[in-house]
């Protein structure tokens, strides 16, 4: 009876023992889901990068930290808005002008006609300029929003192509506003220059012509959205479609949320995934060559090298009939 006695004690106990290990295995996973939580929170806060670029250390985009350090004190700085009007006078960063990128570009005629849109003419490129406020010191920052066109990008490549130094506000007017900086609704307006253009460098450009010679050898980028990749003409377009073997990438899909372009191993992740290297000759392109032109200086940020932004774009290669169109 004593035998049988401590047998149920030992059982008992023993069940007791492993009710205890589940409970505390139980309660383990518990406070691991807890403190997990503020991982993934640390996880989304990292999903920028509006500190990682600097003036001194990057080619392409600009903090708004040295902006802020800059604003004031730096003679040598232009700041360009590169929104609409109707935006830029709701309120815009202190001291920046509105420029359109329309205002560096050949807009006579209409979309589709032979070099529509592309860059103007160097003599007319310098008086484009000297209206701005232009000089051979101006260290130029243009900033845009995220939602918008990537304007921001097309200006500064026109710029870089005339010999400017010129870069993009990482998060631009989003990211700027978001951070409660100041705000201005003051039009602001810089003396008239006499900049002159020296030369308009071709390496980062491609015109239709070229394009019709290379089309075999290179990577096509197609920016646009998937409809207009597939047939929407949105912009009256004169053909719906896309170039023969262009991928389709928007070139939003660069963007964090906050507003800032993503970080280079992010985007090379996404180049990979589209089976592109940064050893391949790569032509962006989209209805008129500004979204193209961002994503060609994302990419050259990134460290893919040989990039060219194909201004005509869409609207020149579809009104061409004898140009083949894919859908």
């Amino acid at each position: 009876m004593h035998i049988k006695n401590n047998k149920k004690i030992s059982i008992i106990v023993a069940m007791l023992m492993i009710g205890s290990t589940f409970v505390g295995c139980a309660k383990d996973k518990k406070e691991s889901a807890t403190t997990s939580e503020p991982k993934k929170n640390e996880q989304s806060v990292k999903l920028s990068t509006k500190d990682d670029y600097t003036y001194e250390s990057n080619d392409y985009f600009t903090s708004i930290s040295w902006l802020e350090k800059n604003i004031e004190k730096n003679k040598n700085l232009v700041i360009i808005d590169a929104r609409s009007e109707e935006d830029y006078k709701k309120g815009h960063i202190p001291g920046s002008i509105n420029v359109a990128w329309q205002s560096l570009a050949q807009m006579e005629g209409k979309a589709g006609d032979k070099n529509w849109g592309t860059l103007l003419e160097k003599d007319a490129l310098s008086k484009a300029l000297s209206e701005i406020g232009i000089t051979k010191d101006s260290q130029v920052l243009v900033y845009a929003t995220k939602g918008a066109w990537g304007e921001d990008g097309r200006i500064v490549w026109c710029l870089q192509r005339a010999g400017v130094d010129a870069r993009m506000l990482n998060g631009g007017f989003d990211l700027w506003k978001s951070e409660n900086k100041e705000v201005s609704k003051d039009i602001s307006k810089n003396e008239v220059s006499d900049f002159k253009v020296e030369k308009i460098t071709n390496h980062n450009n491609i015109t239709t012509d070229e394009l019709k010679k290379e089309i075999k050898d290179v990577k096509l980028i197609d920016t646009r959205e998937e409809d207009e990749y597939k047939g929407a003409t949105n912009f009256g377009e004169a053909r719906g479609g896309h170039l023969p073997n262009a991928i389709n990438i928007t070139f939003n899909k660069l963007y964090n949320e906050d507003g800032t372009i993503k970080s280079n191993e992010e985007i090379e992740k996404v180049m990979k995934e589209n089976k592109i290297e940064k050893t391949d000759k790569i032509v962006t392109y989209c209805t008129a060559g500004i979204r193209s032109a961002h994503m060609g200086l994302a990419l050259k940020n990134a460290g893919y090298e040989n990039v060219r932004n194909y201004d005509a774009s869409y609207y020149e290669w579809a009104a061409d009939k004898n140009n083949e169109i894919v859908k």
